[in-house]
């Protein structure tokens, strides 16, 4: 697959579509192991989940990794070819889901947003068309070689 680009037309502003952390207790295996261990693997969990945030906008993901030293990547959302939604059984027990991306990108060709505290269904449906209004916004189609 390669991208044609063409001419970019009138700017519309971008609109945060998601924008949050992951669920800290994203399934009931993590309760579980949280009862089990006395509470001992929450402090990991919220140590983990503190070292991670999404951002999803009409044009772009971007996600942030770190406590003390910070890592930002970014995909846009023109680069986005497929995308996927994760709802394993004992995750839509608690109320989470996955979203995995599928990109262009030569170094990150899957981009996973895990254990998200929202509708992922809904958030799935809106990063798809922003998607496509991006490709249309800025005149960009796939193409795709066999």
């Amino acid at each position: 697959m390669t991208l044609t680009p063409q001419p970019a037309a009138i700017e519309d502003p971008e609109e945060t579509l998601f924008e949050g952390r992951p669920a800290l207790m994203p399934s009931v295996t993590t309760l579980l192991l949280v009862v089990l261990t006395l509470g001992v693997f929450l402090l990991y969990r919220y140590v983990c989940v503190l070292g991670l945030s999404y951002k999803v906008t009409s044009r772009r993901v971007v996600v942030e990794t770190g406590v003390l030293s910070k890592k930002l990547e970014q995909v846009d959302l023109y680069r986005v070819s497929d995308y996927s939604v994760e709802r394993p059984f004992l995750q839509r027990v608690m109320g989470t889901g996955n979203l995995v991306l599928q990109t262009l990108e030569r170094t990150q060709s899957t981009l996973r947003l895990d254990n998200l505290r929202t509708d992922v269904v809904a958030l799935y449906e809106k990063v798809r068309a922003a998607t496509e209004s991006d490709k249309r916004r800025r005149g960009v189609r796939l193409i795709d070689h066999e």
